[in-house]
């Protein structure tokens, strides 16, 4: 089991950045494989990033090059870097964890992940 805690998320103007911050406790973050999601109202939740306890890394395609994923094992800590925001990144986002479920094919499928933090607000608006 492990719990997460995601922090980092405001209000931001299109073109500024954020840093998510997701704090993992109860168990070694290095086991699982990390995602991060996004969520909108009346919208289903869609994969964001991941990256895989081997390292493997994945991004939707509407991030990449804006958007960068970290792990740090030694701090079980996961953060995600918001660069270059758009008003369309506005969601609420979701830290994950998946123990072995997740593959290269469905890293973006939330079904996948046994853990979930609480989200963390992301308004990019002027």
């Amino acid at each position: 089991q492990v719990a997460l805690v995601e922090s980092g998320g405001g209000l931001v103007q299109p073109g500024g950045s954020l840093r998510l911050s997701c704090a993992a406790s109860g168990s070694s973050l290095s086991y699982y494989d990390i995602g991060w999601f996004r969520q909108v109202p009346g919208k289903e939740r869609e994969g964001v990033s991941a990256i895989f306890a081997d390292g493997r890394t994945y991004y939707e395609d509407s991030v990449k090059g804006r958007f960068a994923m970290t792990r740090v094992n030694s701090e079980n800590m996961s953060y995600l870097q918001l660069n270059t925001l758009k008003p369309e990144d506005t969601a609420v986002y979701y830290c994950a964890a998946s123990g072995g479920l997740v593959g290269a094919g469905t890293w973006y499928y939330p079904e996948f992940y046994n853990f979930w933090g609480q989200g963390a607000q992301v308004t990019v608006s002027s």
